[in-house]
């Protein structure tokens, strides 16, 4: 394997992110820490360094909600490094305000899916071609349930948490989708996926106040810690016994918490035929075709 090894872990400035990053740092990664606040990207990165003295980390900022800032960390990243060994496409929204991005799209789908499927599309020719290169594609258990809204894609007409399961069901088809086309291709780089489990990794702070608070005095019954809801993307990107299109979290009741381990697929996250419609859709979203 190449030296040194170069990890980039999305929304790395707090929660699972930050641990993430942590833990690749610790593995020897030099680890790109993709973050949307210069600020809050800077106080994290000085924490790592507390946490893992020996560590190296580049700060670069992303804001996956926005294509222009996707394609500027890119450009940004092959300014300053010649190869990447492992994407961890971990950043994430949930929001019930029905709120857009710039562009008009879903917020949640932008940031979650789309963003990311764009930026692992433009650095993947980046990556070597051997099993120990990882895209790590975090899903969430919100994905049980879900549908992809082939309608009604932006979820105009939708309510609550709807369009953050369809978000997370959208990883989790992406990560898989992207595996068979690896494969297909001859390939040796690997697509994972995981989830995280129940963890308050600052997903809660996009809520509205009743809302966060109720949350918070749920939370201790159904999340485990930052670091243990790390596990499942540290494993993806680190271990030498999984395979591509595998799919991680933990093992506890209802896989909330607990140790790492096969996760399981709600019904619609096993369909190739919605897996390879959601491809081609956002592409058209997108505005251009996967570069594989």
């Amino acid at each position: 394997m190449r030296e040194p090894r170069i990890a980039i872990v999305t929304g790395a400035n707090n929660g699972i992110g930050f641990e993430t990053a942590i833990g690749m740092a610790k593995a020897g990664y030099h680890t790109v820490l993709a973050c949307r606040s210069e600020a809050k990207g800077q106080t994290a990165m000085a924490d790592m360094k507390k946490r893992v003295p020996d560590g190296q980390f580049t700060l670069l900022l992303l804001d996956l909600s926005d294509f222009d800032s996707v394609r500027s960390f890119a450009a940004a990243f092959r300014e300053q490094f010649d190869h990447l060994d492992v994407l961890i496409n971990n950043a994430g929204v949930l929001d019930y305000s029905g709120r857009k991005a710039g562009n008009g799209y879903e917020l949640q789908l932008m940031t979650n899916h789309l963003g990311h499927m764009l930026l692992t599309s433009l650095l993947l020719d980046m990556m070597p071609d051997m099993r120990e290169s990882r895209i790590v594609s975090l899903s969430s258990v919100a994905h049980r349930g879900a549908k992809i809204h082939f309608d009604d894609i932006h979820c105009e007409h939708v309510e609550g948490v709807a369009a953050y399961s369809q978000s997370k069901l959208a990883c989790l088809l992406f990560g898989d989708e992207l595996d068979k086309k690896l494969r297909a291709a001859g390939r040796e780089i690997l697509s994972l996926s995981v989830h995280p489990g129940g963890s308050d990794s600052g997903l809660f702070d996009d809520m509205s106040r009743m809302q966060y608070y109720l949350m918070k005095i749920i939370a201790p019954l159904i999340t485990h810690s930052n670091a243990s809801a790390a596990q499942p993307a540290l494993h993806a990107a680190l271990s030498p016994n999984v395979k591509g299109g595998d799919y991680y979290g933990p093992q506890g009741f209802k896989e909330l918490r607990g140790k790492v381990g096969p996760a399981e697929r709600d019904a619609s996250a096993k369909d190739p035929a919605a897996a390879r419609r959601l491809w081609e859709v956002s592409e058209e979203l997108i505005g251009e075709k996967f570069r594989l």
